[in-house]
């Protein structure tokens, strides 16, 4: 039988450009390194990529979150999945701490695209025969996919947090009902209420808070969401927390993007701390002042080892049932 040190002599790890530092501490649980890669952009804006090392016979993984720049980096990954496929991987499999556009995982104007459903059919026929990813935007986003795909959730490592502080008098907040099911989890986790904003989209950047759906007055709130972008939808729940009387407010995401105003809009903030995860890199002039970064490298990291050597990942999926 083989051993699991034998499995991982035929793996090779290659990182695209959107954040090698995960990919490199994802490949050091392993106890392996980086491949090499060269990823070059042509004078008419035409990307090129060169895996550094045969593949022939491999169990390859290539690790790439969809972030900005999000076209560049997908299609990065694209060809990253083609060159695998071409050049003979014994498997493929595509490794995509943030999916982003699983946002557009439903029809909800006329004449648009259902872009998550799109994406995960041309990451496929590129060649991915197996998808991990983390708290996609929606359960659904999961079925997109016509492969093996692994829906992992970061919740061990907010538990872990938040158990360190006392959680007197605190309740879980969640900006909507679409996301009430995680927030729900992390509440049961950690033995306290939950409570749910009543949410309505403006525009990319801009939301409104009707009304929150259980009791926070005079509570420690955190609010627990699946992503951060513009911070839109923070400000106003925090402001809607504070007309109800809420104590002190935490803020808590998977994902922690903090696009276009984002900083501006959260260092202004009365809140104790920003807790995300370290599924997509931020840059120094966007992270907020008071952000926590939680590593998740690990959990990518055991699932290419269970992957690899036939064991199960149930216990990391998002929305599993708590054992």
């Amino acid at each position: 039988m083989s051993t699991e040190a034998e499995f991982l002599k035929n793996v090779a790890i290659f990182s695209g450009s959107a954040h090698i530092k995960l990919a490199g501490k994802l490949a050091a649980y392993l106890g392996l390194e980086l491949s090499p890669i060269s990823i070059d952009k042509f004078s008419n804006d035409n990307i090129e990529v060169q895996l550094g090392v045969s593949v022939r016979g491999k169990h390859v993984f290539l690790v790439q979150p969809l972030v900005p720049p999000t076209s560049d980096n997908l299609v990065e990954l694209l060809l990253m999945l083609d060159i695998a496929r071409m050049s003979g991987a014994r498997s493929i499999h595509a490794v995509i701490p943030h999916y982003s556009y699983g946002r557009s995982d439903k029809k909800d104007a006329p004449r648009i695209s259902i872009s998550a459903h799109l994406v995960a059919d041309m990451l496929t026929v590129a060649g991915a025969q197996h998808v991990i990813s983390m708290t996609m935007h929606s359960p659904q986003v999961h079925g997109f996919f016509s492969v093996p795909t692994d829906h992992l959730t970061a919740h061990s490592v907010f538990v872990e947090h938040f158990r360190q502080q006392d959680l007197t008098n605190t309740v879980i907040v969640s900006p909507d009902i679409g996301n009430a099911k995680r927030a729900d989890k992390l509440a049961h986790s950690l033995n306290v209420p939950l409570a749910v904003g009543q949410k309505k989209r403006i525009s990319d950047d801009r939301v409104t808070i009707g009304s929150i759906l259980g009791e926070v007055k005079g509570k420690r709130a955190i609010i627990f969401d699946d992503e951060i972008a513009t911070g839109g939808s923070i400000v106003e729940l925090v402001e809607r927390l504070k007309f109800e009387g809420a104590g002190p407010i935490s803020v808590a995401a998977t994902h922690g993007l903090f696009l276009k105003k984002a900083k501006k809009r959260l260092d202004e903030l009365d809140v104790t701390e920003i807790v995300t995860t370290n599924t997509v890199p931020v840059l120094k002039k966007r992270r907020p002042e008071r952000l926590v970064t939680l590593d998740v490298a690990h959990i990518f990291g055991e699932v290419i080892r269970r992957t690899l050597v036939g064991e199960s990942i149930g216990e990391l999926f998002e929305f599993w049932p708590d054992s």
